[in-house]
């Protein structure tokens, strides 16, 4: 029996992470797992309603900064594992207010590891070094953002080499990758954040990785590629483009949208996640990445083109469509004021991850575009759940109200 902690599972990693583990372990292993999440903005218990019924799954509806109550979860529970997805993440609403993403992924880090520390310490060595009982692991799901902006070289992706042989053979079904640049984060890769957001989350690394060496405490930190697929919250690039897409509305991109990041399928997200937590050793870091690098107006346009395709093939999808069919095309595209310190280019280098552990993306970005459109367009009742007034408001406020 492992018991997992998992903060943040209502929101979109996380709550993917949670369907993906306990449909892994299902047959072959208990486990059991405490949700911890304070049901912000971009939580929703709709997200995770079948897997709450689940008699292995236990809710606590918690703040992660609450010292009294995740303590209390710790006290209640024999925890193995800690995977920490909990965080405000998105870097417009950071600009505009710094402070909760201090308070919660930095206070918030520091709570969850030294409550952790305290339940898992049976002893001290002789040099006064924490004793922590057998398979115990805290897991930080960080990003690449902390490692600020990378150049892009090409204004046209090239083809992407990889040399290292061992990672080619891992890397064993993807074809045709690119890049827009010559330099990628590795894990080597000097933290330099950039916004808001990515301070307040390389803090949180660099917390983690006090832990670990001042008191021994068995840590891993993964920093992933943007993330899309299902169960994301629509105020990100990919699902605000297809809600705005049906409904006729514009299509707002920064600047000139030739901003490039790497995209990774959730799915493959949540197997490098597991397989660290499960595999690596402690206090090793790995990035994952997805080996899909791309600008971001050409995401939107192929957003355009899928939907377009999907809708008229399917008369079930054109129920959900609140335009006419004729309005889908690029017209709908509009440029907005650059986001302030826009971070040009995300690329990472996966190749630790790929050697160690065996991990790589699976899916490639037009497979995984694809799948993310259908499931949008067959769960708008999801959808229509989770845009509350605090995200309408935030919409009209960032873009206005088209």
């Amino acid at each position: 029996m492992k018991t997992y902690l998992v903060t943040g599972a209502a929101g979109f990693i996380g709550s993917n992470y949670l369907k993906y583990i306990l449909s892994k372990y299902k047959n072959n292993e208990e486990i059991k797992v405490i949700i911890v999440d304070s049901l912000t903005y971009a939580g929703n218990l709709g997200t995770i309603a079948e897997e709450i019924k689940d008699e292995r799954v236990k809710f606590e509806k918690v703040d992660i900064r609450d010292q009294k109550e995740i303590a209390r979860i710790f006290s209640e529970n024999e925890i193995d594992l800690v995977v920490n997805f909990a965080a405000e993440s998105h870097v417009d609403r950071s600009i505009e207010n710094p402070q909760i993403f201090l308070e919660t992924n930095i206070l918030g880090t520091q709570n969850l590891l030294e409550n952790a520390k305290k339940a898992w310490t049976i002893a001290k060595d002789e040099n006064g070094y924490p004793v922590y009982k057998n398979g115990v692991k805290y897991l930080q799901v960080s990003t690449d953002e902390v490692y600020g902006s990378l150049s892009k070289d090409y204004d046209t992706a090239i083809d992407l080499i990889i040399d290292d042989e061992e990672v080619k053979k891992v890397v064993k079904n993807r074809t045709n990758l690119k890049t827009y640049g010559k330099k990628f984060f590795t894990e080597i890769t000097a933290l330099d954040p950039r916004s808001p957001y990515s301070a307040s989350k390389a803090s949180a690394d660099h917390i983690v990785i006090a832990y670990g060496e001042t008191y021994k405490m068995p840590i891993n930190i993964t920093r992933c590629s943007n993330n899309y697929g299902p169960y994301h919250f629509p105020e990100k690039l990919i699902p605000l483009m297809i809600k705005n897409v049906l409904e006729g509305k514009k299509l707002p991109v920064y600047g000139k949208g030739d901003n490039v990041r790497d995209w990774l399928y959730v799915e493959d997200h949540c197997k490098g996640i597991d397989l660290v937590l499960r595999n690596a050793d402690i206090h090793e870091i790995y990035n994952i990445g997805g080996f899909n690098e791309e600008q971001n107006i050409n995401i939107v346009k192929l957003i355009i083109d899928i939907l377009k395709e999907e809708i008229e093939s399917n008369d079930e999808y054109k129920k959900v469509l609140k335009t006419d069919l004729q309005n889908i095309n690029y017209d709908l595209i509009t440029y907005v004021q650059d986001r302030l310190g826009h971070d040009m280019r995300y690329a990472i280098d996966p190749s630790k991850i790929a050697r160690d552990l065996g991990w790589y993306p699976e899916t490639d970005f037009e497979t995984g575009i694809r799948k993310t459109v259908k499931w949008y367009l067959e769960h708008q009742d999801w959808v229509n759940e989770v845009v509350s007034g605090d995200y309408q408001k935030y919409y009209e406020e960032m873009y206005g109200n088209k």
